[in-house]
């Protein structure tokens, strides 16, 4: 299997990067990361961003920016981006008033999206929507929201940031979402399952989900970017993030500084 580069999404160390942002991306490039997909700016100008992951040698994978700020504030969302050298923009959500409009919330952000995401092709972005397991409560005419959502927006305006444990959590197959969206992936959240009955987030390989099937379809799929998140850690989040990385290591995914 070719290496796919792998990524944090930094929301994983939230609690760090707000204590010190700077010094949370050098332990991430330590570890050995090739990128980091931003949740925030860490209050750094575009100018100190782009230099601290020069500095550090991490490309920005992706960054996530909210429904209303895409919608309202498109043209600063551009210019941030193309400032650092990120091309890959991701709504990370949809607020709860999409959500209990059911599927016509669903109908909503698709056109708002797809308006959006081919404004960002004519300056060479792309967009991507980043999936909860919410989008698998409902379905119409058989089909879940999730997938009604991305039916509803032109496949080059709106890809699919898929996320494994979410897709897990909602009662179907990350391989075979990788399966059915194959060419529309270009950033994977790989995040495991622990097997208890809370579904707690686990560091990957440590849990249920089946990364032997993930990884080789994340290959087929065409996917960019492998990135590691994990919404809540049982310890320090750097170790946690650490540990990740050193499983996708021995398998020979990744190669860490130092190995």
């Amino acid at each position: 299997m070719s290496k796919i580069p792998v990524g944090i999404q930094l929301y994983t160390l939230r609690e760090d990067c707000a204590k010190d942002f700077r010094a949370t991306i050098r332990a991430v490039a330590e570890i050995g990361y090739q990128g980091v997909e931003l949740a925030g700016d860490g209050g750094l100008s575009t100018k100190e961003m782009k230099m601290l992951l020069e500095e550090n040698n991490l490309e920005a994978a992706g960054s996530h920016h909210g429904i209303d700020q895409l919608e309202g504030s498109l043209d600063q969302v551009i210019d941030y981006n193309l400032r650092i050298g990120n091309s890959r923009i991701v709504c990370p959500y949809l607020p709860q008033e999409f959500q209990d409009k059911g599927a016509d919330g669903y109908r909503d952000a698709a056109r708002i999206l797809d308006k959006v995401g081919a404004r960002l092709r004519e300056r060479g972005l792309s967009l991507s929507y980043h999936n909860h397991s919410f989008e698998f409560s409902g379905k119409e005419n058989g089909q879940y929201y999730l997938d009604l959502l991305l039916s509803l927006a032109a496949p080059e305006n709106l890809l699919a940031e898929l996320d494994t444990y979410w897709v897990q959590h909602g009662g179907e197959s990350p391989v075979g979402y990788l399966n059915r969206y194959a060419g529309r992936v270009a950033l994977l959240h790989i995040k495991d399952m622990a097997g208890d009955a809370n579904r707690s987030f686990a560091e990957i390989g440590s849990g249920i989900l089946d990364w032997d099937g993930i990884f080789a379809a994340a290959e087929k799929a065409g996917v960019k970017w492998l990135l590691v998140e994990q919404d809540i850690c049982p310890g320090p989040p750097i170790e946690s993030a650490r540990k990740s990385f050193d499983y996708l290591a021995s398998r020979g995914l990744v190669e860490g500084r130092g190995w």
